[in-house]
């Protein structure tokens, strides 16, 4: 191919992206669907369809005639492969709902909605802090719909029994709490355990345990910069040694037979199912979690309560996935997408919505009262420290973590080898 053969496709493509940002701006602009037009949007997403259905039913979009809106569950399994594959034959949704750790991936895909339209001001006196994940430097990649923060639930019966009257509120406090609580056989096997930390393949939510560390440590993982998403997994911040070492190493201490606090291995059964057994005293799961625990073993005795902290900071954090809806930039729909999404984020939907979940809402007004539920309260406050980070991409840095961790517990690496290795594979999964 000619050097001009090339500098024509470049710039018919350059042309062809510009007519759509130009198409899109035009029908923001003039409101989407005005003048008898109409709008017929396909929305995907891996939440239930009664949890879209409710928002939109108490949205102010439901009661516009001109605005039809059909929503399709995904499996998050596929939801990639099935939206490029869409995308491609022209048959892709006008609307998504992506979580956190979907959003760079398919960033490529989305129509980012101008600041000019949706400021920066009023996206951030709207939502949570955690959803400022979907800020861009251009302008908003999308508008928080559901949060679900992580918190800890914690066995009442374990905790009386060994006469400790509340729950950790800090991470060193837990060190106290592993002689009373952990118990061994003549063999030296766990039979009941304090915390279940240190391993991957046993632990529940194990990536998203050692993301928050590393966030309550002060390490964000990967950071926006002037050159492109960069991994900063590693970095000092102007420490002598990197907070991800700190974190990491809290971590992994738990599954070291030689240490003090030892009180997990990988041969006892998954994390949540010792939980449910009543032989764990704490556990850290997701707010979503609390119906299956409640379903599962209606007879145990537990109650929840916001994550540990770092002694003595200043800020507390919390780890939260965060879904939210995007538009497509390929949707020939737009403005109407826009006043959908819109529309979804409205505080009738969001309350609604979080009625139906049980989980508290992403919207700052709904979370000025805390409602009298013990559970939902203590929801309520988790969401507004919950925080996620920008991952490129959720399935190749769950192995990347999963190696980390693991090389470090099997002696295979030292600590700052293996963060070493995994802030190398950040940066690759990130190019």
């Amino acid at each position: 191919m000619s050097n001009m053969s090339a500098f024509k496709i470049v710039l018919i493509s350059v042309f062809a992206v510009s007519a759509v940002v130009a198409v899109a701006m035009f029908a923001l602009s003039k409101g989407g669907v005005g003048g008898g037009q109409s709008a017929n949007l396909l929305v995907w997403g891996t939440v239930s369809p009664e949890s879209f259905d409710v928002a939109y039913k108490n949205s102010s979009i439901k009661s516009d005639k001109q605005i039809q809106i059909t929503y399709v569950k995904k499996d998050p399994a596929t939801f990639d492969a099935d939206f490029v594959e869409a995308l491609a034959t022209g048959t892709g949704p006008d609307i998504v709902v992506l979580r956190d750790d979907y959003l760079y991936k398919n960033s490529n895909k989305l129509f980012i909605i101008p600041f000019a339209n949706y400021s920066g001001r009023s996206f951030k006196d709207t939502f949570i802090e955690g959803g400022e994940i979907f800020l861009t430097p251009s302008g908003v990649a999308a508008l928080p719909f559901i949060v679900d923060p992580m918190v800890m639930y914690w066995n009442r019966d374990m905790f009386s029994n060994v006469t400790v009257s509340q729950p950790p509120k800090y991470w060193d406090e837990i060190y106290s709490l592993i002689p009373k609580m952990t118990v061994k056989d003549g063999s030296g096997s766990i039979l009941k355990s304090t915390i279940a930390l240190g391993e991957w393949g046993n632990v529940s939510g194990a990536k998203e345990i050692v993301s928050m560390l590393l966030l309550q440590a002060g390490t964000p993982i990967t950071s926006r910069t002037a050159n492109g998403l960069q991994s900063v997994l590693n970095s000092l911040f102007d420490y002598s040694i990197a907070p991800s070492q700190s974190a990491v190493n809290f971590y992994t201490q738990f599954s070291n037979p030689t240490s003090p606090n030892y009180t997990w291995n990988r041969s006892l059964p998954l994390s949540l199912n010792m939980f449910l057994s009543g032989n764990l005293g704490l556990y850290l799961g997701f707010s979503s979690e609390i119906f299956a625990i409640q379903q599962k073993n209606s007879n145990l005795n537990f109650d929840v309560a916001l994550v540990p902290q770092i002694r003595d900071t200043n800020k507390k954090e919390v780890f939260g996935h965060m879904y939210a809806l995007a538009i497509v930039k390929q949707s020939r729909q737009v403005g109407g997408a826009y006043l959908a999404i819109n529309a979804l984020t409205e505080a009738t939907s969001i309350k609604a919505l979080s009625a139906t979940t049980n989980l508290p809402p992403v919207r700052r007004d709904l979370l000025s009262s805390t409602p009298p539920d013990t559970f939902l309260s203590v929801f309520y406050n988790s969401a507004l420290l919950s925080h996620s980070w920008i991952d490129p991409d959720s399935v190749a840095s769950s192995k990347t973590f999963r190696d980390m961790i693991e090389g470090i517990t099997s002696g295979r690496y030292r600590l700052s080898d293996a963060l070493n290795n995994a802030d190398d594979e950040l940066t690759s999964e990130i190019k």
